[in-house]
């Protein structure tokens, strides 16, 4: 359907993918210096509004409602870092002055991690850990948080149709077709699928494709999906420092190294793309700072950076953007645990 047209490299000062997508044409580029991109953006004031005795967690996942394109939802671990025996509400729906007015969730998950809301404002979440009964599942909610679907074994983890080993993430195209960032490395000693599932909007299995490794169309540690406007499916391969660009039939289109170490990846829908990258080092992706990287599917250039160095602060591990181009960063680090927003100046 789409291929890999052409790929150059030049004394390795810059490196070009060019794919034909139909109409379109993507243009990935990277410099000498990957975050040399201008900020133009400014951390502006967002207070959470939650019950007194109601504490934010590692905000994991950070979505906006369709409906209006500015409410803000948010999927976090019960008040700290995992959800195992607690019955808190980890999801949560907040008003534009930050007040939360719908939360749901408690009970069913052991470790939140992928979060995804549709168009029709269903809910979607991922339980990246199993125990008790739980987890290494997909849940979907409606918009008041009544279950309507439950994919995987809870509890169990596995790599046959219907199983999941630690699932990262969870996105919907527009007929409903449901795809699955199903694995997360390397955890905790065990060696996770590393793989993309396809489901029908029912949860029947379609298909499925990647290993863990770092060859075109492998993973390590798919931390995070997004889909574009033409419906190309876009992994933050984090682990690899990169992300993977495929057709919904897993045809690999592009390798996207210039947006850093993606620990989350957002589209917006004029295909602005949104990146993450809580992990960049010296050790880990040399070169690159650990920040927000702002751009279009378009070309694949990065326009903006939003350098995140201040260790007071911590890095952004998950975001997205909202109708005006505010972006909502969740920072997941223990004590520094936040929602933060950036508005550009």
């Amino acid at each position: 359907m789409k291929k890999l047209v052409q790929s150059l490299s030049a004394l390795g000062l810059s490196t070009a993918i060019m794919i034909g997508c139909g109409q379109s044409l993507l243009y990935a580029e990277s410099t000498n210096d990957p975050n040399a991109a201008p900020n133009p953006y400014r951390m502006e004031e967002f207070r959470l509004q939650l019950p007194d005795d109601r504490k934010l967690g590692a905000p994991i996942g950070v979505e906006i409602d369709h409906s209006d394109g500015k409410t803000l939802w948010i999927f976090e671990r019960c008040g700290g870092d995992s959800c195992a025996g607690s019955t808190v509400d980890p999801v949560m729906k907040l008003d534009a002055s930050g007040k939360m007015v719908t939360n749901f969730g408690g009970g069913l998950t052991n470790w939140p991690h992928g979060f995804y809301v549709d168009r029709a404002g269903n809910v979607w979440i991922t339980d990246g850990r199993g125990e008790n009964g739980k987890g290494h599942t997909v849940i979907k909610f409606s918009p008041q948080g009544k279950i309507l679907l439950t994919l995987g074994k809870p509890g169990q983890a596995g790599n046959a149709p219907g199983m999941f080993d630690t699932p990262s993430d969870v996105i919907t195209t527009p007929n409903g077709d449901i795809f699955v960032a199903d694995g997360h490395g390397v955890f905790e000693g065990h060696q996770t699928n590393d793989r993309i599932v396809k489901l029908s909007k029912d949860g029947t299995f379609i298909t499925t494709w990647g290993k863990h490794g770092s060859a075109p169309g492998e993973f390590d540690v798919p931390h995070s999906l997004a889909m574009d406007s033409a419906g190309r499916l876009y992994v933050g391969d984090r682990s690899n420092s990169r992300i993977q660009v495929f057709d919904q039939s897993g045809n690999f289109i592009a390798e996207w190294k210039q947006f850093g170490r993606p620990s989350s990846v957002y589209i917006d829908n004029n295909d602005t793309i949104y990146v993450a990258d809580s992990q960049s080092d010296d050790k880990t992706n040399a070169g690159f700072k650990q920040g927000i990287r702002i751009g279009s599917v378009r070309d694949g250039k990065v326009l903006a950076f939003i350098p995140l160095t201040d260790a007071a602060i911590g890095s952004s591990e998950e975001l997205a953007a909202d109708d005006q181009g505010n972006v909502f960063a969740g920072f997941t680090a223990k004590g520094k645990m936040a929602v933060r927003k950036f508005v550009k100046n």
